[in-house]
């Protein structure tokens, strides 16, 4: 059985403490925690307009990441500023992703192959850099050959609508959804790109997406902060940590997705 890797996304913990001011709760403080707890990475998200990560929080992030010897996956718009950002902190990895600041969380995949010529010199330079580029996109064929066009080394996949599908009780479009990711994982798989996938994600969700087999990484933040209010951070991660164990164990090699 391949494990899958449990990157968890932090940014809402400072989503809690700027309500404030302040710095509690402090996110560092948490990415330790989560760690602890069996966490594979940790993923944090730096808006244009700061809402919940800051900068000095991605430095520090990026220093416990480091110390600790686990990856630290930097959520990024396609920008100057955080091309630069992310050329001078070297995080493990940074994840491009589309941002409107009037959004309240991420709304659909990066348009890859619409923005070739914006997207792939960022690509480059992170490639260039050490810097494990991944395209934040949705399960779409002209999106994952795009990101191969580019070099992306690797393709998150976005799960939101399958998410809000299975939330609302919509089986039927669920159903369809999750067969064009999982089209789309293989698509990737093929052309040689690692395979993750993130947004909306809960233990059912992530167990049932554990099955499709080139998936090796998910990314879920806001989820497991939402149950940590209930049980604490470090048994969300853990239960989080057995359903998605569960799900890849429900199916050997050959009868994968």
């Amino acid at each position: 059985m391949t494990r899958i890797r449990l990157g968890v996304n932090i940014d809402h913990v400072a989503t809690v403490r700027n309500a404030r001011g302040g710095a509690w709760p402090d996110p560092v403080r948490a990415a330790e925690l989560a760690i602890a707890a069996g966490a594979d990475g940790i993923t944090a998200h730096l808006r244009e307009d700061r809402r919940h990560i800051r900068d000095a929080d991605i430095e520090a992030l990026n220093g416990l990441c480091r110390r600790l010897s686990k990856p630290l996956n930097f959520e990024m718009a396609v920008t100057d500023e955080m091309t630069e950002i992310g050329l001078r902190i070297l995080p493990h990895a940074a994840c491009l992703v589309p941002e409107r600041r009037e959004e309240r969380t991420t709304e659909g995949g990066l348009d890859a192959a619409g923005q070739h010529n914006r997207v792939a010199p960022v690509v480059r330079a992170f490639n260039e850099a050490g810097i494990r580029s991944s395209l934040f996109i949705q399960a779409d064929p002209e999106q994952i050959r795009a990101a191969a066009d580019m070099k992306a080394p690797v393709i998150e996949l976005h799960t939101g609508a399958w998410c809000d599908a299975l939330a609302e009780g919509k089986a039927d479009e669920a159903a369809a959804i999750f067969d064009q990711l999982k089209a789309a994982a293989h698509q990737a798989d093929d052309l040689g790109l690692e395979v993750h996938a993130g947004h909306g994600l809960t233990f059912d969700s992530a167990r049932t997406i554990a099955a499709i087999a080139p998936i090796k990484e998910l990314n879920i933040g806001h989820f497991l902060i939402g149950e940590a209010i209930f049980t604490g951070l470090a048994p969300a991660i853990a239960l989080m940590r057995k359903s998605i164990d569960e799900g890849r164990a429900a199916f050997d090699h050959r009868h994968r997705l």
